[in-house]
């Protein structure tokens, strides 16, 4: 008679719990990096409701060819090219300067008092 082994019962909660704190690993750095690219393009000077309006209008745009001269401005910027390059380095930009060194303090999303 041979004996067949059993399997280790799967613990699903750890397996659960494991798969949530890598989603919300993702999700944090997905923000830092949408904050990084905000101040690297220097969209940090504008006022929240001019940038946000900006994006909303971005996204509603139905138009491919905008959104390929969009993205075309975006790829050449990502290269090191591209609109006002020296004015979109965060070298250029002191308050990215000291974001990127820890001094700055965390900006917080307010909603606007009309």
């Amino acid at each position: 008679m041979t004996e067949t082994a059993m399997r280790k019962p799967r613990d699903f909660d750890a397996e659960l719990k494991a798969l949530n704190d890598r989603a919300r690993t993702l999700k944090d750095r997905k923000v830092k990096q949408l904050g990084e690219l905000v101040i690297a393009t220097g969209a940090d000077t504008l006022d929240i409701d001019t940038l946000a309006g900006g994006l909303l209008a971005m996204v509603k745009d139905t138009k491919a060819e905008r959104k390929e001269g969009l993205r075309k401005v975006g790829a050449a910027f990502f290269r090191g090219g591209g609109e006002g390059e020296a004015s979109d380095r965060p070298e250029s930009n002191p308050a990215a300067t000291a974001e990127a060194d820890g001094l700055a303090q965390p900006f917080e999303l307010k909603p606007s008092e009309n």
